[in-house]
């Protein structure tokens, strides 16, 4: 389980189906087979190396998600899973990424803030609320709006400079993870339905 809180920005050594990262506070206390977000994808620490660590990614991973796109120098937000002594300062996530949507605009506000309007799939669509929240490369994020499948959210200084959302352009595809509970109630509603 992660939060959605973004502990470093890693920089890509190696892309592909084998992902090398140099990093270094993320090995603090990384262990071989630990689980770590990778712009907010659950993979497996397959190697760790003195500069950083690799994981293997399986094909529904390079489907399902942006990390395919990514190539070496590129950043990365970074995530230890939560133990159960960590406060919950994000929202709880999986790091189970249900899709990609593409970065429609970003643009400066007042005091170095900004705003990003990101278009969802319409899959995904049903499991987003006006103030609910969002996980986009695997930034923990409340919607600010949300219309026509056009969701806006507010990107606050800190986050704009602690994660690669400010290398993010107009047409990069941004890894996307809904709410687990709007996935269960529908599921169990879907049940008391056809009961």
């Amino acid at each position: 389980m992660f939060t959605g809180i973004v502990e470093e920005l890693g920089i890509v050594k190696l892309a592909g189906s084998r992902l090398s990262i140099t990093c270094s506070r993320i090995l603090e206390d990384l262990t071989l087979g630990a689980s770590i977000a990778v712009n907010g994808v659950c993979l497996t620490a397959v190697e760790i190396h003195p500069d950083g660590f690799t994981a293997d990614l399986a094909p529904e991973t390079l489907d399902r998600s942006n990390l395919g796109d990514l190539k070496a120098g590129d950043g990365v937000n970074l995530e230890r899973p939560i133990t159960l002594a960590a406060r919950l300062s994000g929202h709880i996530m999986q790091g189970h990424v249900d899709g990609t949507a593409v970065l429609e605009e970003f643009r400066a506000l007042e005091d170095g803030n900004w705003e990003l309007r990101v278009r969802i799939p319409e899959a995904l669509d049903r499991y987003l609320v006006f103030k609910g929240s969002i996980a986009i490369d695997g930034i923990s994020l409340t919607i600010a709006d949300i219309s026509d499948r056009l969701l806006r959210v507010a990107i606050i200084p800190h986050t704009y400079e602690a994660t690669n959302i400010a290398k993010r352009h107009p047409g990069d595809r941004l890894n996307i993870e809904c709410d687990i509970l709007a996935k269960h109630v529908e599921k169990l509603l879907a049940h008391i339905k056809s009961v």
